[in-house]
């Protein structure tokens, strides 16, 4: 049984150690918005909504969410005793539309919580099976092809298992050509269009069939289940959906359709865990590969990010960079770390997320907080 008394949420600031580019922007530095929950008994947890500053992934921001959490989100849930954390997700969709990223950051931190008095490491209680997971690094797009096969060579050479590459008109089929050359047949390579294309741009799509990528990912509308079935039977490649994963109804819609063959799960998108769990349950059902994408989450979001990647089915690499990647400094000890052969540990020798958070760095970072309580 789970009851939340208490939730505090803070804003805090981090910037990146260099700016990241992607097709619809530019990103900085991070707002990151950071829950700690404690249940009736005294146990506490951390969790992470992964909203971003502006509506460009999906409508929700971190103001958006703080609102929504505020007003709709934490009254459905303090007080409330929950026989396991799967009922959570329920009780949080019935009768309330949309703010999703709203809903996991309270949701996971209560199998965060659930996890934590049990006694039992978060990925071992979600089910997971693996101890370390295989780790990929995004690339954010780069100004000259040289440019980014500097990058791309620099992270296969750290172990990198997986090289994402963003893409969008303009700066794409070369680009992509450029790495491969390089990097040579056996590099992991895809590409990742963060919805910056239309059926109009097949015939371009099209040549990236010729580079032997592992997938690209997300390259129509955000929304959009119909006109990927029509991409992905004109493509050789793999068409990994993203943003139009909302749920999995939606996963289902991909799978009737034929509008792609992997799925990336990011559990702040579909709502939290309940529904990252059916998807990929549904997913290894049906032979469908996942793996687990990443929003520029600081320590604590990685723990949960670690934790349901260590689940059976996740079989490609997911962004699940170490602390090192985008942070010069975590808030969360240990820091997370990558291997030479490109795994991260799964934490399996405490209970909880593994890492402890360090609260005296996030009060020097809190730029405004709230307390929600019984």
């Amino acid at each position: 049984m789970t009851t939340l008394r208490h939730i505090r949420l803070r804003e805090i600031r981090l910037p990146l150690k260099e700016s990241f580019r992607i097709s619809s922007g530019v990103i900085s530095d991070r707002r990151i918005l950071l829950l700690e929950l404690t249940d009736v008994n005294g146990v506490s947890t951390w969790s992470e909504c992964v909203a971003g500053e502006s509506p460009n992934y999906t409508p929700e921001t971190i103001d958006t969410a703080w609102m929504a959490i505020t007003q709709w989100v934490a009254p459905r849930v303090l007080g409330k005793e929950f026989a396991q954390p799967g009922d959570i997700h329920v009780a949080l969709d019935k009768d309330f539309r949309g703010h999703n990223m709203a809903k996991a950051g309270v949701e996971m931190g209560m199998w965060g919580l659930a996890a934590t008095a049990a006694g039992l490491p978060l990925g071992k209680f979600i089910g997971g099976t693996r101890t370390s997971i295989p780790t990929g690094i995004s690339l954010g797009i780069e100004k000259t092809p040289a440019a980014l096969v500097d990058k791309a060579r620099a992270a296969v050479k750290q172990g990198y298992r997986k090289v994402k590459i963003k893409i969008m008109p303009g700066s794409d089929v070369e680009f992509v050509r450029a790495a491969r050359e390089e990097l040579g047949p056996s590099a992991p390579l895809m590409a990742d269009a963060n919805n910056a294309y239309t059926l109009d741009d097949i015939d371009r799509l099209a040549q990236l069939d010729t580079l032997d990528l592992m997938m690209i990912e997300q390259p129509l509308a955000w929304d959009d289940i119909v006109r990927h079935a029509e991409l992905q039977k004109r493509l050789e490649t793999p068409v990994c959906l993203d943003e139009s994963i909302t749920s999995l109804d939606r996963a289902i819609d991909m799978h009737t359709l034929g509008s792609g063959r992997i799925i990336n799960i990011k559990p702040g998108r579909v709502g939290g865990f309940g529904p990252s769990i059916a998807i990929h349950d549904f997913c290894e059902q049906h032979g469908i590969p996942v793996w687990c994408g990443g929003m520029f989450e600081s320590g604590i979001g990685r723990a949960y990010n670690v934790a349901l990647a260590s689940l059976s089915n996740f079989t490609k690499p997911g962004d699940v960079s170490p602390s090192a990647r985008y942070w010069a400094r975590d808030i969360v000890t240990p820091e997370w770390t990558m291997d030479a052969t490109g795994m991260v540990k799964v934490p399996l020798d405490r209970p909880g997320l593994g890492v402890d958070v360090d609260v005296d760095r996030v009060d020097q970072l809190t730029t405004r907080s709230a307390e929600l309580g019984l």
